[in-house]
């Protein structure tokens, strides 16, 4: 026994109990009443506090490239930020470059540069298919599932996105090799339509940026997706939900048996596209400063997310962490290189990695739903989903000791400039409060946020390998 947490309450997915939590060799080795330290184990006083397995953020960018930049935090910062926030498993997602690049050897491009950067949790990947014409193409996935990176992504919108063909070829082979397809559903020529003509008025600002990505242009999206999937006969991940219609076709794919599951982000539950309006000028945040794609929605499909939590429609609870500077922002307004700027060249991407998890254990002790809805949503699922939960996910013996101590009765506000950890010079969430905060977190046994401070090292991050999981209904 290396560590022993004392008399602290376990929450789980399913339950909350009293009970001491012992770590060995950065396993769980032991949980239990009354647990004896041995000899040399330090412990932890957990009283009053609850005990919950680390969360995962399914889906972040770090140090992306994207509209002519590259999001600011990278794989030591962007996952310090994480462990202070009580996260210690991220997934990252890796894009094919467009020279016809296979899948694999994008995967191997991308892990040098983590490596590099020393991550501080532990991670794993994503696959961003921008390639799928061949079935030469399809086959670089196998490789991929056969290290242990087991899911892949397809974008419906953007200039590196794919179409419904190629959307259907990499459903249909992921199914023949048992992998999970997830899918950014927005309408890209609609999309593309609506820009024109807003441009072509002389809407420029932030608000049009929902416009042009609205409630009607996701859902549509969603709604074929799910179509296609039902037809490729598989799987579906819908990242990053953010509609209603999205939403009840979710609902009513999964009541009819498909195995259709979906994520939703802490921004889409906070706020809605009134931010693109005027921002929040009394935070020094300016609409452009929300952008992100999708963008927020509106009230009506905001409910229908929080509906979709507490029924289990929507299973996974996530971030889309990217952020940019707020020069960078400011190109919607004047580009990099001195030209009028409009939404359109506004780099899109928030931060939010380090608040996921303060954020929503907040909602759950405000009474929003249940801590152990929080836990499921942000560690328990994920795990199953992307096929780590035989070392992540949960307080259960045998697993890695992911842990944090968080107490319900600590108030904490988000101040960029003093309290959080990322490369950043905004963020969205500045001035939250959450009720309740992590006093400590874990990553297998080791200490890396001591309720104030990173404690860790960079490097400390190990790659985590994903194994494949068949789903047959819409049940884990």
């Amino acid at each position: 026994m290396d560590l022993l947490f004392k008399g602290g309450t376990v929450v789980t997915a399913t339950s909350s109990f009293k009970a001491d939590v012992a770590v060995k060799n950065g396993k769980i080795s032991a949980i239990g009443a009354n647990l004896k330290p041995e000899k040399k184990a330090e412990v932890i006083d957990a009283k009053g506090k609850m005990i919950l397995p680390g969360a995962i953020d399914g889906h972040t960018h770090l140090a992306m490239p994207f509209g002519g930049t590259i999001a600011t935090d990278d794989y030591f910062t962007g996952t310090r930020a994480a462990a202070c926030g009580g996260t210690t498993t991220v997934f990252d997602f890796v894009l094919q470059a467009p020279d016809g690049e296979g899948m694999w050897d994008a995967v191997q491009r991308r892990d040098a540069i983590c490596k590099k950067d020393g991550p501080a949790i532990d991670y794993s990947y994503h696959v961003g298919v921008g390639n799928a014409t061949t079935q030469e193409m399809l086959d670089t996935m196998d490789e991929c599932v056969n290290n242990g990176i087991t899911s892949f992504k397809v974008f419906m919108v953007y200039d590196f996105g794919v179409d419904d063909g190629q959307f259907f070829n990499v459903l249909q082979h992921a199914a023949q090799i048992g992998a999970l397809v997830g899918v950014h559903a927005e309408n890209n020529d609609v999309n593309k339509c609506l820009n024109a003509k807003y441009l072509a008025e002389g809407k420029t600002e932030a608000w049009w940026h929902y416009m042009s990505k609205n409630e009607a242009v996701a859902g549509e999206a969603d709604v074929r997706a799910i179509n296609l999937a039902k037809m490729a006969g598989t799987s579906l991940y819908i990242v990053h939900l953010d509609n209603k219609q999205g939403v009840d076709a979710v609902v009513a794919a999964r009541a009819e048996g498909y195995p259709i599951f979906a994520e939703t982000c802490p921004q889409y539950l906070a706020f809605t596209k009134d931010v693109y309006k005027d921002g929040i000028p009394s935070l020094g945040l300016r609409a452009r400063d929300f952008v992100c794609s999708p963008p927020m929605k509106g009230k009506e499909s905001q409910d229908a997310l929080w509906n979709g939590i507490k029924t289990g429609a929507v299973s996974t609870l996530a971030t889309d962490h990217c952020p940019f500077l707020q020069s960078e922002k400011d190109w919607g307004i004047t580009t990099k290189d001195g030209k009028p700027g409009n939404y359109t060249t506004i780099p899109n991407g928030c931060a939010g990695i380090e608040n996921m998890y303060p954020y929503i254990l907040s909602e759950a002790n405000k009474g929003k739903i249940s801590f152990e809805k929080a836990v499921e949503i942000a560690a328990a699922n994920p795990a199953k989903l992307f096929g780590i939960d035989y070392c992540k996910g949960a307080i259960e013996v045998g697993l890695d000791a992911d842990i944090v101590v968080y107490d319900p009765k600590k108030s904490f506000e988000v101040k960029n400039a003093e309290n959080q950890h990322g490369a950043l010079d905004h963020t969205i969430w500045e001035t939250s409060k959450f009720k309740g905060y992590p006093t400590s977190v874990y990553s297998r046994g080791k200490m890396v946020f001591d309720g104030k401070d990173y404690v860790g090292e960079s490097g400390d991050g190990q790659f985590v390998k994903c194994k494949k999981v068949k789903f047959k209904g819409p049940e884990f």
